[in-house]
């Protein structure tokens, strides 16, 4: 449960910081304050590698995302995009399928009622180029 409030505090950062340009540092001091010690410390985990590696992941996102660019996708999808497809890049620990469950499950509570359609596909097109081999615990099929 730690991560899902860890990953759903890095999303509202990170949307925050695209929508408004504003300062991640102070919007993260102003998400966490309130938050356990170890939801601050992967939220901010999080935040940080995903805007040191934003460039790199909006460029797999948009090839990933026929016929959508990355400019013109709603900002919270976006954003759901960059967290899962950073966490897929760096997080060897997390299987596939929970990183695909989560962005679901933002899709779900923060976007629209197809978005969910949308992130499922770009996060399968991606899954398949990042980890072809799956999750080391699921046999592929």
């Amino acid at each position: 449960m730690a991560r899902h409030r860890g990953r759903e505090i890095a999303l509202r950062v990170l949307f925050e910081h695209d929508l408004a340009h504003a300062e991640p540092e102070g919007l993260l001091d102003h998400a966490l304050a309130d938050e356990s010690e170890v939801n601050r410390e992967f939220s901010r985990a999080l935040v940080g590698g995903i805007l040191s590696h934003l460039e790199a992941l909006d460029t797999r996102i948009g090839a990933a995302a026929i016929d959508w660019k990355l400019t013109r996708m709603p900002t919270i999808d976006r954003n759901i995009l960059r967290l899962a497809t950073y966490e897929m890049l760096y997080s060897a620990d997390v299987p596939i399928s929970v990183i695909i469950n989560e962005a679901l499950e933002l899709a779900q509570d923060y976007s629209t009622s197809d978005a969910k359609k949308f992130v499922n596909g770009v996060l399968s097109t991606l899954a398949h180029e990042i980890r072809p081999e799956g999750d080391q615990d699921r046999p592929t099929t």
